[in-house]
């Protein structure tokens, strides 16, 4: 057991991380963000040390997305930090083709220009994982439906992949989330509520 912590203190760190970035992000509370950038500066170790680079990228987009979204919700009063919204229509019309598109791109270039083994599924996490960092920052409920297949592929690829701390992450975000999901659809009804 020691031995373990002492070989994977990163990816243990960057779990308890995620684990308290998932309990604010649930609650829409502005701390998800400084959490989620300690969480991800620990991740990117973690994954190119595990040779899941797409992944460890995506942990630097969230790292540049955790500020982003801090500033942005930062604007917002305190009584607006919880105005969660239902995304329209347009959002996913434009969304669908850059989802498709970065993850052909990206497949592309993990199979055929990098040493990845597990090029198309790492590909497609990351692809919903940047649609969905951008939907949160955009305080968008939908986001959690993007989380909900993230994050099932990702611990299965994570167990696949012998990160045991991060499949069970993964597997407890796959199950947050579907209550996240319930959580802010009824947080953006609450909004429209008050917008009418």
């Amino acid at each position: 057991m020691i031995n373990f912590i002492e070989t994977h203190w990163q990816e243990l760190l960057g779990t308890l991380f995620g684990l308290l970035y998932l309990y604010y992000e649930y609650k829409a509370d502005m701390k998800m963000w400084p959490t989620g950038i300690l969480m991800s500066l620990f991740y990117v170790y973690v994954f190119v040390s595990a040779g899941i680079y797409a992944f460890a990228v995506i942990n630097i987009y969230y790292i540049l997305a955790g500020v982003y979204g801090w500033f942005m919700w930062g604007r917002a009063s305190q009584t607006d930090e919880r105005n969660v919204r239902r995304a329209p229509r347009k959002v996913f019309l434009f969304l669908l083709p850059v989802v498709i598109t970065l993850f052909l791109l990206i497949g592309y270039v993990l199979q055929y220009l990098g040493e990845s083994t597990v090029a198309w599924g790492d590909s497609f996490i990351t692809t919903l994982s940047i649609a969905a960092m951008w939907m949160l920052a955009q305080r968008y409920a939908e986001q959690w439906l993007l989380l909900i297949v993230a994050n099932v592929v990702s611990a299965a690829l994570f167990f696949y992949m012998g990160l045991y701390p991060s499949a069970v992450l993964y597997a407890v975000y796959a199950v947050v989330s579907v209550f996240g999901l319930l959580n802010w659809r009824n947080m953006a009804l609450a909004t429209d509520n008050k917008e009418k």
